[in-house]
Formats: C-alpha cells, structure tokens, sequence
C-alpha cells in the first residue's frame, strides 16, 4: 500500500472551496531574513483564522534530526508537543475575498513529489495566481524603502517593483522550483525577493513582513490589514536608529549604504502604481474609504443633475 502525501484530508471543504482564487505560499525554506515568512505565516493564521482543507504528511516529507518539534516538560510529564505542520487552508481578507494558503514548513524529502501534488491541486482549484515570497540579507540600509526583486509571469509586477535584477546561479528552495514549474506551464506566478538589510537579517524585522504583505496585496487584489504591522515597523525604526546613534562606526556603516543605495537607485524609476510621492503604500483602511467613496460617485446624485467628482488620488 502506498503512503498517501496527506496526512489528513477534509473532503467536504475541500470539495467546498470556489474555483479561480489565488494561491498564498508562506512556506519557510533555504533564507528567511527578517523573518520575514515566518512572521507572515503568523500573521495570516493570527489575523485570518484559515480553515485547514488538507495537511501533508510529515512523516514523509520531514526530516525530523534537522529540524526537530518542541516539546515542554513540566514537573513530572511532558505536555505540549507541537510537530511541524504543512497544510493547505482557506481564508478571507479584510473585505472576505477567499484565498488559499500554503503554509508551514519546506519539504526535506521527495519534492518531485511534493511540488507534482501542488501542481495537482493548483489545477483542481483552478488557481489564479500563485504568490510567494522569500527574504535575502543584502548590504543595502533601512532607512530606504525595503527594495525587492520580482520573478515569475507578471510582467506588470517586474516591471513597476523590481528594483535588483540579477542573473546568478543559487541554492534551490521547493517554493523555487515550484515557480520554475508553473512557470514553464503557462501558470500565473509572482514572487518577490525582499531584500533585508544584512546588519538586520537576525532579527524580527517588521518591515520584513510588510514588504511580504504589499507584495501580495500587488499580486492578488487581496485587502490585507497593515497598520498594526506599519506601527510595529515605526517602533523598531525609532529603537533601531536611537541605538545607532550612540555607535559612530554603526552610522558611518549605515552612511555608506545609504550612498551606494542613492548611487545604484539614481537612473532607477521603478515605482508601484499604489506608491505615493512620499514611497509609502496605502492602507487597507485608507484603500477601503477610498473605494467606498468611489462606489458612492458612480451611483450619483439622487437628482443626477451633476456630474461625480474626479476618482481621488490615494
């Protein structure tokens, strides 16, 4: 009898779920900087409460001597064991657009296997885009926006995002190869390299999982909530730059990078179509005010002797 790859399967949610959503991947692989995904993959079970549709099999897929559960002894016996989970699941933004999530850990073993049964239900649900991230330290400051680079399909997304475009050979990740295969099979994909300041790469850098959460809000359409996010950013600017001010080789480090970034950004003139003059990004809130406000000009004036006011820039 063959082992089957899910360990557990919920066949009347799964047969639930509607067709032509996107598909979310906060899967923790090869280079996590910031903790980046792992703070998404927090985030999103915090904030959205998935509903699991299929958990794959760890004892397949896991190699339990490199990455080994926790478990918490107390007194005289052990409690809480919590075992490494990969599941795919359902959930809704903040105006409730369902999306799926693949989240959890990176296989170890039998990828082949693994990425062929994405590929499977990628097809089964009729998926609209696949969006993922990743976070790599680089020589680059935090007191610039957090730059990405873009890969996969959309064109739009490279083209408006994508600050560093490099050709270079490096370590696979499954979420890699998973693009690479949906990719050569005409599926809608978009991944986004954040690259993290490397003096910042050990630490849970918030502006890490706001890059995560821009990127697939961009991909998506999805509303997804930002300012307790943004607001944790702000506090860790403001501790971080208090703390390089009493360290003059710190801020001269953090003066080079600043100038090596605004020489390499000089001719650049990427900028997201949702970006103010400002660099900054709006908020869930400030996006839904600013749709119901549009909503409300397309409906008119009751007397409809007036025409509506121009859409508002965000």
């Amino acid at each position: 009898m063959t082992e089957s790859i899910f360990s557990a399967e919920y066949a009347e949610r799964r047969a639930a779920v509607p067709r032509g959503l996107p598909l979310v991947l906060a899967m923790q692989g090869l280079s996590d900087a910031g903790n980046a995904i792992s703070q998404l993959d927090e985030y999103l079970w915090r904030r959205y409460d998935p509903q699991e549709i299929l958990r794959f099999n760890a004892d397949m897929l896991l190699d339990y001597r490199a990455r080994r559960p926790i478990i918490t002894f107390s007194e005289d016996h052990f409690i809480d064991y919590s075992p490494e989970e990969l599941s795919l699941s359902l959930a809704h933004d903040e105006f409730g657009a369902p999306f799926l999530l693949l989240s959890g850990y990176e296989p170890d073993f039998r990828w082949e296997h693994f990425i062929d049964t994405v590929l499977l239900l990628v097809h089964e649900f009729e998926v609209s885009i696949t969006v993922w991230s990743h976070a790599i330290p680089m020589p680059v400051p935090h007191t610039r926006p957090l730059s990405v680079t873009v890969s996969g399909s959309r064109d739009d997304l490279i083209e408006a995002r994508s600050v560093w475009r490099p050709t270079t050979k490096l370590s696979a990740s499954a979420a890699h190869v998973l693009e690479y295969r949906l990719h050569s099979l005409g599926e809608e994909v978009a991944g986004f390299a954040l690259l993290i300041p490397h003096y910042l790469a050990n630490t849970e850098y918030p502006e890490a999982l706001q890059g995560a959460l821009d990127g697939i809000m961009a991909a998506t359409g999805l509303i997804l909530a930002t300012d307790e996010v943004r607001e944790a950013s702000r506090r860790f600017t403001a501790q971080l730059d208090s703390q390089l001010a009493e360290n003059q080789e710190s801020l001269e480090m953090v003066r080079t990078l600043e100038q090596r970034y605004d020489a390499y950004m000089e001719d650049q003139t990427t900028r997201s179509p949702l970006m103010s003059e400002d660099g900054s990004i709006p908020t869930a809130d400030q996006i839904a005010s600013e749709l119901e406000r549009f909503l409300a000009q397309q409906q008119g004036p009751a007397t409809g002797d007036t025409e509506p006011d121009e859409f508002p820039r965000i």
